[in-house]
C-alpha cells in the first residue's frame, strides 16, 4: 500500500510539474514540493531537493525540444542565466538579514494570476517584432532583468520560472514559445545548482521517490513541450493559461489545507 501511495502521489506530482514546465517554464518545485510534504509527510527541505532534481531533466528535455523548433534564444539566455545565478545569492543574503515575510505563497499565487493573464490577454508578439530590437540592447536588457529575477527569487525563495516568463513576455517582448524555451533553458542549470546544494547539505534523498518524480516529470514535460511547439499562438496561450490556473488552485489548496 505504501509503495502504491508513493507511485500515485509521484505520478500526479510529476504530471502537474511536467505540464507546467513544458508549457510555461514553471519550476517543478511549485507542484512537487507541497504534494510530497502533504501526502508523503516528507521534510520540506528534502522535498525541495527532489523537486529541483526533477526540474533538471524536465527543463533540459523541454529546452532541447524548443531549441529544435528554433524557439530558444541561447545567447541572451546565457546572459540572463549568469546574472540570475549571481543575484539569487545576493537576494538570499539580504533575505537572511530581514524579518521573515508573508511571501511564502508568492510563487503559487503568481502562477494563478499569470494563468488568468494568458487566457484574458494572450501574448501575440511575433518573432519579427522580437528581432527588431538591437542585439546590444537585448543583451543589456537580459542582464538587468536576470539581476531582478535572481534577487527576487533569492529573497523570497521561489518563483523563478514564473518570474522569467512574465519578464520575458511583458518586459522584453518575447513571443510566447521563445519565452518558454529560453526560460526552461535557464531553469535547467539553476535547478541543477539548487539540487546539488540541497543534497550536499541534507545528504542522500529517498531514491525511490526521487527516481519516480524525475521519470514522471520528464515524460510529461516532453509531451507538453512537443504539443506547445506545434500549437498555434492562440491555442498555446489558452492551454498555458488553463494549466497555470489549475496548478495554482491545486497547490494553493495544498498550502492552505495543511
Amino acid at each position: 500500500m505504501d509503495l502504491l501511495l508513493r507511485i500515485f502521489v509521484t505520478f500526479f506530482a510529476g504530471m502537474g510539474a511536467g505540464l507546467g514546465t513544458g508549457f510555461a517554464g514553471m519550476s517543478a518545485a511549485a507542484v512537487i514540493t507541497p504534494m510530497l510534504v502533504t501526502f508523503l509527510d516528507m521534510e520540506p527541505y528534502a522535498a525541495v531537493g527532489i523537486a529541483l532534481s526533477s526540474d533538471v531533466l524536465a527543463s533540459a528535455v523541454s529546452a532541447y525540444t524548443y531549441h529544435k523548433n528554433k524557439n530558444l534564444d541561447v545567447k541572451n539566455g546565457l546572459y540572463m542565466m549568469g546574472s540570475v545565478l549571481v543575484f539569487t545569492v545576493v537576494g538570499s543574503y539580504v533575505s537572511s538579514l530581514v524579518p521573515s515575510s508573508t511571501m511564502g505563497n508568492f510563487s503559487v499565487f503568481m502562477t494563478f494570476l499569470l494563468g488568468i493573464k494568458f487566457i484574458v490577454k494572450p501574448v501575440m508578439t511575433t518573432k519579427e517584432t522580437m528581432q527588431s530590437v538591437s542585439p546590444k540592447k537585448r543583451a543589456i536588457q537580459s542582464i538587468f532583468c536576470g539581476m531582478l529575477i535572481g534577487f527576487i527569487c533569492g529573497f523570497i525563495g521561489a518563483g523563478g520560472g514564473m518570474m522569467m516568463l512574465l519578464i520575458l513576455t511583458s518586459v522584453l517582448g518575447y513571443e510566447l514559445k521563445t519565452a518558454v524555451g529560453t526560460s526552461v533553458f535557464i531553469m535547467s542549470l539553476t535547478a541543477l545548482t539548487g539540487a546539488l546544494s540541497h543534497f550536499s547539505i541534507d545528504g542522500s534523498p529517498d531514491w525511490l521517490i526521487l527516481t519516480l518524480c524525475v521519470v514522471f516529470t520528464f515524460i510529461w514535460a516532453r509531451v507538453a513541450a512537443v504539443f506547445a511547439n506545434k500549437a498555434t499562438p492562440q491555442t498555446l496561450n489558452r492551454a498555458t493559461g488553463i494549466v497555470l490556473v489549475v496548478l495554482g488552485i491545486v497547490v494553493m489548496g495544498f498550502s492552505f489545507g495543511k
